[in-house]
């Protein structure tokens, strides 16, 4: 997809690669860039800084809320011309605790974010790109869709569900013939203080390269895109060594399983113990518990 000349929303929009992505579309030339943000200070104070790269418009949406998605819809309807790109960013990390220590509030909260809200924002743009005959959503999820990490369980189950649910409709509007596409980008942890406190073996990737790679992703029409390259092995790793031997070589030697010991996650202003989510991706500040 060429972006120069459409029109691009993002959810979660304000900060991280969210915020990112939104600019580069600009400098790209995207005709209108709709942000969708639960805070509403910060999409003023980004609306205002964009201002001068393009068109922008924002609105305030709860992706975990259909309610307020249906609001955001109508007043983008109304504001803004039909959306052609539609990339799911929002999303939150709680915590570092294990399964056994988390509640069902931090259960609800990961799934209806990181998943159902990006099933939510999707259902309400996708017929439209159907019989418009056009359009590209860019999920971006995680390679924890594809790695299980002790202390993410639910991170790591959000994720895995976005990636499948991302698959499965890719290959419905490839068997429909339709010229919709879907791109699915999983990166590695982004230095974007979502995940601040995390010791990782491996690079912290730093957000304007994912997000330019994500981009490139979507005007190149992949399927897949793995961040770094290295990501698009996981599971021909997984594939090829016993579980007990990929669990010592990458969970063990390389420290994958020991990466959210000492993980705090990006502060909110005046509430200790609490984080925003990270990769670009911004929904709703939670307890000492985000994924």
């Amino acid at each position: 997809m060429q972006i120069q000349g459409k029109t691009v929303l993002i959810t979660g929009g304000c900060s991280g690669i969210g915020k990112i992505m939104g600019r580069m579309c600009l400098e790209k030339g995207a005709a209108q860039l709709i942000i969708w943000d639960i805070n509403e200070q910060a999409i003023a104070a980004t609306v205002r800084e964009f201002s001068a790269l393009g068109r922008v418009w924002g609105h305030p949406a709860d992706i975990a809320r259909p309610d307020s998605l249906d609001r955001a819809l109508a007043a983008t309807r109304v504001a803004c011309p039909p959306v052609d790109l539609l990339i799911n960013c929002a999303g939150i990390i709680t915590n570092n605790l294990t399964f056994a220590e988390q509640s069902d509030t931090d259960i609800d909260r990961t799934i209806d974010i990181n998943t159902k809200g990006a099933m939510y924002v999707t259902r309400r743009f996708l017929p439209q790109m159907i019989s418009r005959g056009q359009g590209h959503i860019c999920n971006i999820t995680s390679s924890a869709g594809m790695l299980a990490l002790p202390k993410m369980a639910l991170y790591t189950a959000s994720k895995w569900a976005a990636i499948g649910w991302s698959e499965s409709i890719r290959i419905e509007l490839d068997r429909e013939k339709s010229p919709v596409r879907i791109t699915t980008v999983a990166p590695y942890f982004i230095n974007t203080g979502m995940f601040d406190g995390i010791r990782s073996f491996f690079k912290i990737q730093d957000p304007e390269a994912v997000a330019r790679k994500a981009l490139k992703a979507v005007e190149r029409n992949r399927i897949y895109k793995g961040i770094p390259f290295t990501e698009h092995f996981i599971r021909l790793m997984q594939g090829l060594f016993p579980q007990r031997w990929f669990d010592f070589v990458f969970g063990d030697v390389c420290g994958l399983y020991t990466v959210m010991d000492h993980f705090t996650g990006r502060k909110s202003p005046g509430k200790p113990g609490m984080t925003k989510e990270g990769p670009g991706e911004t929904q709703r500040e939670t307890l000492p518990n985000a994924s």
